[in-house]
């Protein structure tokens, strides 16, 4: 028998998606999976699906509105910025979204950064394949307890890097507009956000991307911080000005950077900023493990189930949709 639903994949990163399949089958749907995943394609395909499933491919106004049979939008992770939320949300179209599913690994990669840049290990990797065994190289080490992290954005994922950095000796300082002294957990201090800057040697970036946080890192706030600290960001590559940011590294307004995300995805190889020695960089990895990876699949994949099903799901970006009279039964 013909499955009764549809659910368009835009593009996954792992082997299979068997997990997917296994979830949404017994919500009685197929998949259907794109090859490329480009707007053309999309627009191609999308009139036979009833659900999409998307990762970092755009799912745009247009093929959101191409979508005649669209019952729901599901994320493969926490971020929706890669999705027309507005448009979906005007036609009534629920999104989903898994927005806990890799807290640690997001938390251990920052840290990771953290450690990789205060020990300066991208040089020293670098220099003995050279046959540099040098010590003082470049610049000098300081002992990492005892610094300051500073954390932009305190949900989640803030929480888990300032649990895990505090027990290492770091001072923890914190920056969110829903951050108050009499909400902020004991031993995180919580301050402005020009404070922070000025005063971090490190300073981690943990916000969703929106029109009011893209490029928040800008060259005005790169000149706050000191020529000692580093920026790490594992959220978003567009909460970073990449120029204003290859300038201050160049320039030494910073002392270097530890970077998961960019703008654009991919970074060609000959971009500038890959270039530098004081920058490490890796292939936006953070959220993953092989356990995050398997509840990632699994959970995007029920959300879209439930809506299918006619349950309400886990996670849902635009809740104001629930008015509507069509998901009544959803409320």
């Amino acid at each position: 028998m013909t499955p009764k639903y549809t659910v368009l994949i835009t593009d996954y990163t792992w082997p299979t998606t068997e997990r997917e399949r296994a979830v949404l089958a017994a919500a009685d749907a197929t998949l259907l999976i794109a090859e490329r995943g480009d707007e053309t394609e999309l627009l191609r395909l999308v009139p036979r699906a009833d659900a999409i499933l998307t990762c970092f491919k755009q799912v745009s106004a247009t093929v959101v509105r191409a979508g005649s049979k669209l019952q729901v939008i599901g994320r493969y992770g926490i971020g929706v910025d890669n999705i027309a939320v507005d448009e979906a949300t005007r036609l009534g179209i629920p999104v989903t979204n898994v927005p806990a599913y890799c807290l640690d690994e997001v938390a251990e990669h920052a840290l990771a950064l953290v450690l990789a840049c205060g020990r300066n290990l991208g040089h020293y990797n670098l220099a003995i394949r050279g046959g540099d065994w040098a010590l003082n190289q470049q610049r000098p080490l300081y002992r990492v307890r005892g610094q300051t992290l500073g954390i932009i954005g305190f949900g989640k994922i803030g929480q888990a890097l300032a649990e895990k950095a505090h027990s290492l000796g770091l001072r923890i300082i914190a920056h969110s507009p829903h951050l108050s002294p009499a909400t902020t957990p004991l031993g995180v201090e919580s301050v402005g956000l020009d404070e922070l800057l000025a005063r971090a040697d490190f300073v981690s970036l943990h916000v969703p991307l929106r029109p009011a946080t893209r490029h928040l890192i800008n060259r005005e706030r790169l000149r706050r911080m000191k020529p000692s600290a580093f920026l790490i960001n594992t959220a978003r590559g567009g909460l970073v000005d990449h120029e204003a940011l290859l300038e201050a590294l160049r320039e030494g307004w910073i002392a270097g950077a530890g970077l998961d995300v960019f703008e654009p995805e991919h970074l060609p190889p000959d971009h500038p900023l890959l270039a530098l020695t004081n920058v490490i960089a890796t292939p936006h990895v953070a959220f993953y493990s092989e356990e995050s990876l398997a509840e990632l699949q699994v959970k995007a994949a029920e959300n879209v189930a439930a809506i299918l099903s006619g349950r309400r799901p886990a996670a849902l970006v635009n809740p104001q949709v629930l008015d509507l009279p069509r998901w009544a039964h959803l409320r």
